[in-house]
């Protein structure tokens, strides 16, 4: 038996508790008593899956169905790969650990780009051709991903057989019943592509030509045998009715965020003029505080977690914020459990909010100003002011807090040497309020941990327009951050500016690179998003090899008039929309949230009306 293998070289592989399942609140199911088996892969290790909140929803809800058996699939360390492909041992499921080959649909959740030669390494060592093309016409097992990074499918049309556009409570299940149906027939993999790419928010890359110019821009997508010219994604309408679990799996190990998550809205009203979530999940839509009070107490009955976070783009923007936290308060405080929000903002914190976060244990707070001046704040569309930056920093201090995080990023369009010097005035300064803050906690020094992040543009945002920085212009601006920074109660830390680079190549990618991505995987790239596994030499050698240069994806301009690559998908948000925010941060002119001003973005259209019922300022900007 397979169990009899995996169980013999656990001992020899870091953390053997994350290959051998068995966890509190897995679902196993009899195979023999279910018609369809999906493979649902997080293409990173366990405990970096296993805190994802996308994959506990999705194998609650497949699970639900008596015909459909879910089971989880991560990505082994380089340790158990070794042991796995020397003992031939075939990538598996936790639940049953019967191989991933054997499962009808395998589909892959794509977070982030550094983590597409995982995919191909796990489909490799599943014994799955990782090209498409070679997989031939029969219906199993069918290759499918979502999530975000699958609003620019492109880079990995190569190789995945379908994309899952937008939000998949609804569309999984669609996709099962057909697959089924199908598979009742007998019919092949090309039919079922065929019909499938008529579901909305399925998107089939073999079904459509990509014609290129000269220059090496997409002249046009040619849709082919029916395919719709343009695949609009799929959401959820109302939040309070959707699935959520009222159990989740529970580690035997420690995981990035080992706590009791719910979900209090999707979307946000921020436009962000750099955040790919912010306008790929509009629109804005709230949980009624009622049922997330319910999920919570449920999900900490079922678990034991003592610890539950509030989960969102943006979860002081939930309009019923502060009543559902007196509302939790009624049971958390008895039974000793804390309350988490991990997305605030500084221009809505409260004295009571504080109040209400800290009534069983303090926590850290963090903060993201984005940029280190106003000009910049406006040009991005952040909307905070530096004045609510101090308010509530000193807030913060007034209540015992002593340290703080800080977020920003450098290499923001239209930014200077100037704005990048403020990043470290801004710290410096909330390290001086705190010394100004007389109710400060006596006896303890601060802590302004600041960290920086290398900006890279991203599709469906209004700097999808822009050139990544360089990373010699990058390295300069870290430099100068270091240069000016004197205080030691200030800690720095900057992202690595290959891995950002090579980030911003797939984030614009078309599906030219799939052949980079192949090349790379086949060098032994994989974890790229993991610095001792990340290796720069190599990418550069797989892009040369494919015959591509990297910095025409990442560090030039596009004009607004330009095909991009994704262009026939459609996320709600209009091109037209998005340009003209681009000319607005160039002007450094900021935008009203959508409760104060609809903008016109488009994406009510996916609600069939205004995002807010009957508000007088929710009417679209034309």
């Amino acid at each position: 038996m397979l169990r009899d293998t995996i169980e013999q070289v656990l001992l020899k592989v870091q953390k053997p508790a994350q290959y051998i399942g068995g966890e509190l609140g897995s679902i196993v199911k009899d195979r023999d008593g279910v018609d369809l088996r999906f493979a649902f892969c997080f293409p990173d290790t366990y405990d970096v899956g296993m805190s994802h909140l996308g994959m506990k929803i999705l194998y609650g809800l497949l699970n639900e169905r008596p015909d459909i058996w879910c089971e989880r699939v991560f990505a082994p360390w380089v340790d158990m790969e070794e042991q796995m492909r020397e003992n031939h041992i075939p990538l598996y499921a936790l639940e049953s650990l019967d191989p991933v080959a054997d499962f009808d649909i395998v589909g892959f959740t794509l977070q982030y780009e550094l983590s597409f030669t995982n995919i191909l390494n796990m489909l490799d060592l599943a014994g799955i051709p990782v090209l498409a093309a070679q997989r031939g016409d029969s219906l199993a097992p069918l290759i499918v991903a979502g999530g975000p990074c699958a609003c620019n499918p492109e880079p990995l049309a190569d190789f995945i057989d379908l994309f899952l556009l937008g939000e998949g409570e609804e569309l999984n299940l669609e996709l099962c019943d057909l697959y089924l149906a199908c598979k009742k027939e007998g019919v092949g993999k090309g039919e079922f592509l065929r019909r499938a790419a008529q579901i909305e928010g399925v998107y089939v890359p073999s079904l459509y030509q990509v014609q290129y110019k000269e220059d090496g821009t997409v002249e046009r997508v040619t849709p082919r045998e029916g395919a719709p010219a343009t695949v609009r994604k799929r959401i959820v309408r109302e939040m309070s009715s959707a699935y959520f679990p009222a159990n989740f799996v529970v580690p035997f190990t420690d995981i990035v965020h080992d706590r009791a998550m719910v979900e209090v809205l999707r979307g946000c009203i921020r436009g962000c003029r750099f955040c790919q979530a912010g306008f790929i999940y509009r629109p804005l839509r709230e949980k009624d505080p009622g049922v997330i009070d319910a999920q919570a107490k449920a999900l900490c009955k079922n678990t034991g977690y003592d610890e539950v976070s509030l989960t969102s783009l943006s979860t002081s923007d939930l309009t019923t914020l502060e009543g559902l936290l007196d509302e939790m308060l009624t049971w958390t405080e008895d039974e000793k459990v804390s309350l988490s929000l991990p997305s605030l903002r500084v221009d809505n914190f409260s004295k009571e909010l504080v109040d209400r976060i800290t009534s069983v244990r303090k926590s850290g707070l963090t903060f993201a100003p984005e940029a280190g001046t106003q000009r910049l704040r406006d040009a991005i569309n952040k909307n905070v002011t530096q004045g609510e930056i101090d308010r509530t920093c000193a807030l913060a201090f007034e209540n015992g807090y002593t340290g703080v995080k800080l977020y920003f990023m450098i290499g923001l369009p239209t930014e200077t040497m100037e704005d990048v010097e403020g990043i470290v005035e801004t710290a410096q300064g909330v390290v001086d309020l705190y010394y100004k803050t007389k109710e400060h906690a006596k006896g303890k020094g601060v802590q302004v941990s600041v960290s920086t992040a290398c900006f890279v543009p991203k599709p469906f945002t209004p700097f999808q327009f822009e050139p990544q920085d360089t990373m010699e212009q990058l390295a300069q601006k870290q430099e100068r951050m270091r240069a000016v920074l004197r205080s030691k109660k200030i800690k720095l830390s900057c992202h690595d500016t290959q891995v950002s680079f090579i980030e911003g190549v797939f984030a614009r990618g078309d599906r030219r690179l799939g052949k980079a991505i192949l090349r790379a995987w086949e060098s032994g790239c994989t974890f790229d998003g993991w610095s001792e596994r990340f290796s720069y030499e190599r990418w550069m050698a797989a892009f040369a090899g494919a015959g591509l240069d990297p910095a025409f994806y990442a560090n030039r301009r596009r004009s607004y008039d330009e095909v991009l690559p994704w262009d026939h998908l459609d996320y709600g948000v209009s091109k037209a929309f998005l340009v003209r925010e681009n000319q607005l941060a160039h002007q450094s002119v900021a935008t009203p949230h959508c409760r104060q001003h609809c903008s016109g973005c488009g994406a009510n259209k996916l609600l069939g009306g205004p995002c807010f019922g009957n508000d007088a300022n929710n009417t679209p900007v034309v």
